[in-house]
C-alpha cells in the first residue's frame, strides 16, 4: 500500500531538506545511513537506494531452491547442544521442603 507524507522543506546551510517520515521510509525499506540518489524527473523528484538492499523474507523464500540447498532445512527437534543431558555433578537429591 502506498504511503504519502507532506513534510515542509527546511533550509540547511545552502541546501533544502525534507524529513522522510518513518512510515514512508519503512515502506520502501530505507534505513539510517544508507546512501540514496535523488534525480529530477519531468514532474518532481525521484529518490532511489544506491546499492543492494536487504531482501524481504518473501523474496528470500522465493529464491530458495530445495535442489540447490539439499539438506539445509531446519531440524524439527533439538540437536547438538540443545539436547538436554544430565550434568554429572548435578545434585539429584530432593531439596528439603520448608516447614509450615
Amino acid at each position: 500500500m502506498a504511503k504519502t507524507a507532506t513534510p515542509r522543506l527546511k533550509e540547511r546551510g545552502n541546501t533544502l531538506a525534507a524529513r522522510l517520515p518513518a512510515t514512508v521510509a519503512g515502506t520502501v525499506r530505507y534505513k539510517v545511513g544508507q546512501e540514496v540518489e535523488i534525480s529530477t524527473q519531468e514532474v518532481g523528484l525521484a529518490m532511489e537506494l544506491i546499492g543492494p538492499r536487504k531482501p524481504t523474507l518473501a523474496e528470500r523464500l522465493e529464491r530458495f531452491d530445495p535442489e540447490k540447498h539439499d539438506d539445509e532445512a531446519m531440524a524439527t527437534g533439538p540437536i547438538r547442544a540443545e539436547v538436554p543431558t544430565a550434568h554429572p555433578q548435578a545434585n539429584t537429591q530432593a531439596a528439603p521442603q520448608p516447614k509450615a
